[in-house]
Formats: structure tokens, sequence, C-alpha cells
């Protein structure tokens, strides 16, 4: 049977194979994920395997030999190894920072362990923690795909920042307001999912519509301004904001194990963390088709500047340019000079009608909203 073309169906609980399997006498192009099949002896005895993946499942021990001979890919789980491989969802920061909730110290969490093992890997090209960072990664970029389809494209927006920015800043409160007036308008955040300007993004999409409460939770954030060297505490108090406050908002981080020294941050909805960075890049400006605005930064910020500005530069078709918004008049012309060069590529270009230079992100959130308006009236 050749299965080349047969469609995709992934399988992500118990409940979904036993919604399907009733009917169902072949199963090629189904792809099982993590689930307990070891109860479910008939159902595999009876449907036809052949071309179906089964991704870290528990099957009956006498039945994975005969299953792999009717021609079902079979992948175990990988031993020794700190995380879920073949995960079917996204990461939440309670399970990332479950040692935390638990009164223990940042060091115990899922989130540094996980990072600990990476770093502490023999050989960089192990094979085997190779295999399970990359199955990992992909998995990770299934569950995000699944996530960004409720969203459309045109009304994903990315706020990327500088790691370093401290809470309770201008540029904090700044990247928080921000992200409140774009999640209102209806559109997904989508952060790189750590400390500074990120953290205060997926913060301000968490408290759309609440400004009161928003400053309130900067106040409380301000007393852990930094991570460094004070982990346990900044992601402590990041938790008891999340446990104070009711969200009205949804946003989207991003963040990756290469940066692991920075903690992920709490109020992003779901977390799409990657062991890859250079993958991670990609994921994070691919989906923000509505815009990238970019706040103040160092290397990471200026490295997805150029990055971003590259896809545009070489787009084959115009409605697949992002806008790149650059916030901070004296930043991006004067302390990192990135808006000369930037401009200057893009003049004659495509890109050139989608760069934009504002030194308030009042004006950052006001051009991406007209434009959506503008673009839904034609």
């Amino acid at each position: 049977m050749n299965t080349a073309h047969v469609p995709t169906l992934e399988i992500e609980s118990l409940r979904d194979w036993d919604a399907r399997i009733g009917s169902a006498d072949k199963i090629a192009g189904w792809v099982m994920q993590a689930i307990d099949l070891s109860g479910r002896a008939d159902d595999l005895r009876r449907v036809d395997p052949h071309g179906a993946a089964f991704l870290g499942c528990s099957l009956p021990p006498d039945l994975t030999d005969e299953l792999r001979e009717r021609g079902a890919l079979i992948f175990p789980p990988l031993p020794h190894v700190p995380f879920h491989v073949y995960r079917s969802g996204l990461y939440s920061p309670s399970e990332l920072y479950d040692a935390i909730l638990a009164g223990e110290l940042y060091t115990q969490t899922t989130d540094s362990r996980i990072y600990s093992w990476a770093t502490s890997l023999p050989t960089p090209d192990d094979l085997s923690a190779s295999l399970a960072m990359t199955l990992h990664d992909h998995a990770i970029s299934d569950a995000l795909e699944e996530l960004l389809e409720a969203s459309p494209p045109e009304r994903t927006v990315g706020i990327l920042g500088g790691h370093a920015v401290r809470r309770g800043s201008d540029d904090y409160i700044g990247a928080a307001r921000l992200a409140s007036q774009l999640t209102l308008a209806g559109f997904t955040v989508v952060t790189g999912g750590g400390p500074g300007a990120m953290e205060a993004a997926n913060l301000g999409a968490h408290l759309a519509g609440q400004p009161a409460a928003l400053v309130h939770a900067i106040d409380h954030l301000a007393s852990a301004p930094t991570y460094q060297g004070n982990e346990t505490m900044w992601v402590a108090t990041g938790m008891e904001v999340r446990a104070q406050t009711h969200p009205t908002g949804r946003s989207i981080g991003i963040p990756t194990w290469f940066y692991g020294y920075e903690p992920t941050n709490v109020f992003a909805s779901a977390i799409a963390k990657y062991f890859s960075n250079a993958l991670r890049e990609d994921v994070l400006l691919r989906h923000c088709r509505g815009g990238l605005i970019y706040m103040p930064g160092a290397a990471g910020t200026v490295q997805e500047v150029f990055q971003a500005a590259t896809g545009n530069y070489y787009a084959a078709q115009h409605d697949l340019i992002s806008p790149m918004i650059f916030v901070g008049l004296e930043y991006w012309t004067e302390t990192l000079p990135v808006w000369p060069l930037i401009s200057a590529l893009g003049d004659g270009r495509g890109m050139g009608d989608r760069l934009l230079l504002v030194d308030d992100v009042d004006d950052a959130a006001s051009h991406l909203v007209s434009r959506l308006s503008t673009a839904a009236a034609g």
C-alpha cells in the first residue's frame, strides 16, 4: 500500500482514539502521540496498522513486534531525558515552575532541570540527546501550529525587545501598554517568552483592558526587578500576580533553552519552548504577519531585525511582507543606528512601505490597528 499521500490524523488522547477507532478498519496516516493503548489490544488486532505511527505510546507488550511486522512505525519512549519527547501540547507556567509552586527553589523546577541537562551533555552532538531534542521541537512546532490556526496571520503580531529591561521601568510599562492595546484590538500577541520587554508584553496581554490591575501588577513585580541572581523570587512574584489576577487576554511565548539562563516569563497563555534557537526564531518571525514591533534591545533583538528584514526583502509576494515598527527614535537612530540601514535596504523594494519608526508605543499600536481596518474595508 502506498501511504505517501495519505492524510495525517493526529490522535492525542485515549478519548480521541475511542471516538474514531470503532468505525475504522485501516489507520494509515494516524499518528498516536504518547497515549496509553495497553488496554486496547482488541482494537489493535482488528485494524490494519500499516502506515500508522505510534510516538511514545504504551502498547500491549505482546503486540509491539506484531504491529511492526504489519507495517506500523513505532517510536519508543526515550529514557533518561527530563522532558516529554512526544508531547501533544505546549507548556504552561505551572508545568515549567512546578517546584516554585511547591515552595522550592528555581534550580529544582522542570525548566531549570531541562536547561541543566542540555548544558551538561558530554558532547554537543550526542546522538540520542540530539534525537530527543529534535523530536521534542517537532512536537512543539506541531502544537503551536494547531494553536495558531485560530488566529488569522494578519492578526498575529510580535513584540520583540531586550531581556534586560527591568520591571517597573518606562520601557517595561510601554511594552505592557502596547500589548494591552493590541490585544483589545483583536490581535494575538507573540513574544520571545523571556524576561524584560517580552514579559511586559505577555503581562499586558494577560491584563488587557484592566489598566488599574496592570499598574498594581507592575508595582508588585518591581519588588524583584531583575532575574539575574534572583531567579526564584523573580518567578515567584510572577506566579503571585498570576494567582491574584483574572486574565482578559491571551498571548503566546516562544522561548528557548539555548538562552536557558534567562527564565521563561509566566504571563503567556501558552509557552512554545524550543531547544533550537534557530528554529525558534524562524517560527517566531514567520508567524507574525500582522507586524513585528521592536522595542529597545541588544544583540538578540538586532538579530531578529535583520532576520525579518531578509525575509521581507526577498518575499515573493507583497502580502508576505510583515510590517516592521521600531519604537524609540533616539535608540534606533543613534544608540543602535539600525533604522538608517533598514530604511536604505527598503528603498525601492516592497518592504519599504512596511517600515515605520515611532517614538511612542501608542503610535505603533494605532498604526497596526489602522492598517488592519483599512485592509478589512478594502
